[in-house]
């Protein structure tokens, strides 16, 4: 396969730097697994694993590889495996906080054109759920489109699309059925050769039917809905990039079961366009909207222009991304300590002298 149908462009070119003495190859990490990768090269699908030295420095998990990379790679002792040296500057990348008490970013995945939010009409649909998945990609850097999965499930479509609309202006949303083929037409223009596109959504919302549907063949196993509550069952384990036969790529991803934020306020100022732009109309220029006289968001919320619900999901998000702000501003001013610290100590011995 050429590099070009894998992403790859003239900027890439600009990045990637020649080195005399060893004769490195590129390739594009397509599966991520417990310390080896699946890597899309011009020779085929290839193992690999980071070098002893690449894993010694790096100082967080997100510098490690994750599906969507650029690394730079050389063939190892075994000529069924690569080594991975380093990975090109990532354009955009797709993260949250990780699961578990550390607070530390995790990269999902990396490099995309789009994200396909997927949700299903049925009893799965939830805005809340919606808004958080939003703000994380916007945060990304990437333009969301929304896909409604599910429509012969769903009495009402129309009315759906508008409430999703009111809570994503601008967003392009498509309603879709895998079941009856209705709408997958309009996600073809997000997918030409050399595009990627990441699935996210939670489980059970139709995801790997999707990318068969896109394939053209049933290489991913699909759970069946539980009649009870109308959720599938999960089926993706991990992170996997796709080439699809008529061009462009996509990430298949896990349901997300925690979604913690991660990043700054841009991507809560991108979902929440219409309370932010309130906010600006405010007396007050520091006005929390709870209750300070001139407060143009509490107005817009008594007279009905604002909805309650999606106002307490901003103060919700707002609340945990400061947290999160809080926690790395501590952690910042304690390495700042520190370092003055041994500074100190320095001067002082220099002074015993």
């Amino acid at each position: 396969m050429h590099l070009t149908e894998l992403g790859w462009d003239s900027a890439w070119d600009e990045l990637l730097l020649a080195d005399s003495d060893v004769e490195y190859g590129v390739g594009r990490v397509s599966a991520e697994h417990k310390h080896l990768y699946r890597v899309f090269t011009e020779q085929g699908e290839t193992l690999a694993q980071v070098s002893g030295k690449y894993r010694h420095d790096a100082r967080s998990r997100s510098d490690f590889p994750v599906v969507g990379d650029w690394v730079v790679i050389t063939s190892g002792s075994d000529q069924d495996r690569a080594i991975i040296w380093g990975i090109l500057p990532r354009r955009n990348k797709f993260s949250r906080q990780a699961a578990g008490e550390n607070e530390e970013e995790q990269a999902l995945v990396a490099n995309i054109d789009a994200v396909f939010i997927v949700s299903s009409l049925n009893r799965d649909f939830n805005l809340r759920r919606m808004e958080r998945y939003l703000v994380l990609t916007w945060e990304s850097g990437v333009n969301p489109v929304i896909v409604l999965n599910k429509a012969d499930l769903c009495e009402d479509v129309y009315s759906k699309i508008t409430e999703i609309s009111s809570i994503a202006p601008g967003v392009p949303v498509h309603a879709i059925s895998c079941e009856t083929g209705q709408g997958l037409d309009q996600l073809t223009p997000y997918l030409g050769t050399g595009k990627t596109v990441a699935l996210l959504g939670s489980s059970g919302v139709g995801k790997s039917t999707l990318l068969n549907c896109l394939l053209g063949e049933s290489i991913k196993r699909t759970g069946a809905v539980r009649s009870q509550d109308s959720r599938g069952r999960h089926t993706t384990t991990h992170r996997q990039m796709h080439l699809l036969p008529r061009g462009g790529l996509v990430i298949d991803t896990p349901g997300l079961r925690e979604l913690r934020l991660w990043g700054s306020d841009e991507g809560i100022s991108s979902t929440f366009e219409d309370i932010e732009e309130y906010s600006v109309r405010c007396r007050f220029n520091d006005c929390r909207h709870q209750g300070e006289p001139g407060c143009a968001v509490m107005e817009a919320l008594e007279s009905g222009v604002l909805d309650w619900a999606r106002y307490q999901s901003y103060l919700k998000l707002q609340k945990e991304m400061a947290y999160i702000s809080r926690k790395e501003n501590l952690f910042e001013a304690l390495e700042e300590k520190e370092k003055w610290k041994q500074i100190h100590k320095e001067i002082k011995r220099i002074k015993k002298r």
